[in-house]
């Protein structure tokens, strides 16, 4: 139903009530409510979950994607999408990737050996300090950049610990660690901490901070927003 859907859009978009739209175009406004009231369709519901899934990537590249690699990244996750499909919705949802300054990027990868994925893309947890996610992103200031790196909570969503430096190492991610740990006790047997395979995370001090405070490492692969994206999302807003 374009035409209702097009009405709703005014609103959401411009804020020209219903009734203004519904009358601009010669509609009924009861035939719209029924419309806009009624179970989504199973079309809708998929593109709506197209739309999150776009949304999260874009966020997670820090707005840079546009619409082939996040095709790419939706068809790694499994959807059959078409580049043009792709192209359309974020056009629809006011979504353009910039280019950027080329840079080298924060995720090195470290040469020690990696910890499995234990999430599989999987960000949700049941309870509290069950799954954890982790990140390191650059903030520019005006005497240079500094570090910040982030350990969330995936329950609540919430950022248990940071730790900033003008130095990009482990240190900077055990002081997070060390910091979600004492909100939560100094003790967090069992916890899984998720993150990237950049070498302050596959360091030997990162292991044996997590093996002291009881939690195990898992990492996603080198090069994927899919494959940390709400550790990415986290430190993009």
């Amino acid at each position: 139903m374009i035409v209702a859907e097009f009405i709703a859009s005014q609103r959401t978009g411009f804020g020209v009530p219903h009734a203004i739209a519904c009358r601009a175009l010669g509609v009924s406004q009861s035939w719209f409510y029924k419309w806009i009231n009624r179970e989504p369709t199973r079309r809708e519901q998929r593109r709506a979950q197209l739309d999150e899934q776009i949304q999260t990537l874009f966020t997670a590249s820090g707005g840079t994607y546009g619409s082939p690699r996040i095709t790419d990244d939706l068809r790694e996750a499994g959807w059959k999408v078409s580049e043009k499909t792709v192209a359309a919705r974020m056009a629809e949802l006011g979504l353009a990737g910039r280019p950027v300054k080329r840079r080298r990027s924060l995720t090195r990868s470290g040469k020690r050996p990696v910890a499995r994925d234990l999430v599989r893309r999987k960000f949700t947890a049941v309870a509290p300090d069950v799954l954890w996610c982790g990140d390191v992103t650059q903030i520019d200031t005006d005497e240079g950049p500094l570090y910040l790196a982030t350990t969330e909570d995936l329950f609540s969503r919430r950022m248990l610990g940071y730790g900033m430096s003008a130095h990009h190492d482990s240190a900077l991610v055990t002081a997070s660690l060390r910091m979600a740990a004492t909100s939560r006790g100094g003790q967090v047997d069992g916890v899984i901490f998720h993150s990237d395979r950049g070498s302050e995370y596959t360091a030997a001090a990162t292991g044996r901070t997590c093996r002291a405070l009881g939690i195990t490492q898992s990492m996603g692969r080198v090069g994927s927003a899919l494959d940390n994206a709400a550790a990415e999302v986290f430190n993009s807003t």
